[in-house]
This record gives C-alpha cells, structure tokens and sequence, in this order.
C-alpha cells in the first residue's frame, strides 16, 4: 500500500492542538489517513497495533524515523493508552509532546509498555 508519512506527518503538524485534548488516537489515525492508508477503528488507542499492522505496519527498535507510530499501554486513570506519531524531531498526537513519546508526567513515571510501528 502506498503511504505518503511525509503528508501524515505535516498533517499531525499543521492540527495539534496547543495541550492534550485526549484525542490523540483520532488525530493520529486521521493523519495516518491523510497519508493515505484507511484504519480499522478499534475504540481504543492501545489496541491499534493490530490496525497498523492490517494496512502495511510492522514492529520496529531503535530509533524512530519519521511516520513511526507508537502505541502505549494504558495505566490508571488512562484506561485507553496513546497513540502518536514521530515527525522527525518530536512525538505529535492531538498535540506536540516535547518530552518524548509519553504523553505526560504519569506515563513517564508509569513506563507502561509499548510498541513502535514502522510503514516501509
């Protein structure tokens, strides 16, 4: 399938919000979409590796390339994880996140697992 992550990711660029709005799976399928790939919706960001799987997505480690996709676990009081993409500097859902993937103060103490995901 073809993916233009350069389009997802100005996408993710041009709409991010100043602060969390706690949409970033709707953000960040919305721009993968942009791209040009559809998602499956799973109602919950921490179950959308399976949808990035599904339109041409693998696993990756190491470090993030632009157009890489995280999705992290959810931890108390997130019941439904996060999910957000790479734009070659910093991680953007529904907002720019300046201090890595975690969204915030919880997960980075948390630390729940999570998965990266790459389209080629």
């Amino acid at each position: 399938m073809a993916w233009d992550k350069v389009g997802a990711v100005h996408y993710l660029q041009s709409h991010a919000q100043p602060t969390s709005i706690g949409r970033c799976a709707e953000y960040t399928r919305r721009a993968i979409e942009w791209g040009g790939l559809h998602l499956m919706r799973t109602g919950s960001a921490r179950n959308d590796g399976s949808s990035l799987i599904c339109v041409g997505f693998h696993e990756v480690h190491g470090n993030p390339q632009r157009g890489d996709v995280v999705v992290i676990q959810p931890i108390p009081g997130h019941p439904d994880g996060h999910m957000t993409m790479f734009d070659g500097q910093i991680w953007i859902s529904d907002f720019k996140q300046m201090h890595g993937f975690y969204p915030g103060p919880a997960y980075r103490s948390a630390q729940p697992p999570y998965k990266i995901y790459r389209h080629d």
